[in-house]
């Protein structure tokens, strides 16, 4: 088995090793992953973080020993980004912008240098709210975690993720964590809030805010009105999705 990490700002993984295949996610500044099959350009991998596997281009990360990621895996400490954008300096002198939930752990190893706000722990709750506000305006981007492009799941994962906390990469694979809540009016800000198409799938979710509004990627990353129909579009005065159920993650 062999184990790599990404060391440039924002990396595609893809469904199939080619450039034109579908992007599944992206691969952040420092997300370790194990390699599960290496061919000449395009390597397999499983991301350490949420388990996503696809095929990234063999220039764009570098190996690292069994002893380093395992040392990665067991570190009790945060050390991610936290500004929206900030800066690595690579050996060679350069400046390389990272976005925000970029690990940061690994600096010694990549012999990199980071010129930026960090944390160190587990944030409140009540950091979720202004997090998710600094994407506010992201173009929708499918397969997307940053503020130049992001998707719904991966809106809600990279919010939680800067604060802290864990979340798997899809609406659907989130709404099998956290407990599920009856009514709307038992939720809090921060709580997730999923909704399913009309073959009853679970295709979207969003941040629950205060006084029955919602931040959510569609489009872009806007802020919507929620009731126990769903999301209430306040610029096509219609509701674009049907509320299946609302989650407390903390």
């Amino acid at each position: 088995m062999q184990y790599g990490i990404c060391n440039l700002s924002i990396v595609s993984l893809r469904q199939n090793p080619d450039d034109t295949s579908e992007m599944v996610t992206q691969l952040l500044y420092g997300d370790h992953f194990k390699v599960l099959e290496q061919r000449k350009f395009w390597s397999k991998i499983r991301v350490a973080f949420d388990t996503v596997e696809g095929w990234v281009d063999n220039k764009q990360f570098t190996l690292i020993s069994e002893d380093d990621f395992i040392q990665t895996e067991s570190a009790t400490k945060i050390h991610l980004s936290s500004d929206l954008v900030s800066f690595i300096s690579p050996n060679n002198n350069s400046l390389m912008p990272i976005v925000a939930g970029s690990s940061i752990q690994n600096l010694e190893l990549l012999k990199h240098i980071f010129d930026g706000n960090q944390i160190h722990s587990v944030q409140t709750k009540e950091k979720l709210i202004p997090t998710a506000l600094l994407y506010l305006n992201s173009p929708f981007l499918w397969g997307g975690k940053t503020p130049f492009g992001i998707d719904c799941g991966g809106l809600t994962q990279m919010v939680y993720k800067t604060n802290g906390y864990r979340l798997l990469r899809t609406a659907q694979e989130q709404s099998k964590q956290g407990e599920a809540l009856s009514f709307i009016e038992e939720s809090e800000p921060g709580d997730l809030a999923f909704f399913d198409d009309a073959n009853g799938v679970i295709d979207h979710v969003g941040i629950i805010m205060q006084d029955n509004y919602i931040i959510h990627a569609y489009g872009k990353v806007r802020i919507d009105r929620i009731d126990h129909t769903g999301i209430f579009n306040t610029e096509l005065k219609n509701y674009s999705h049907k509320l299946r159920v609302i989650k407390k993650i903390i």
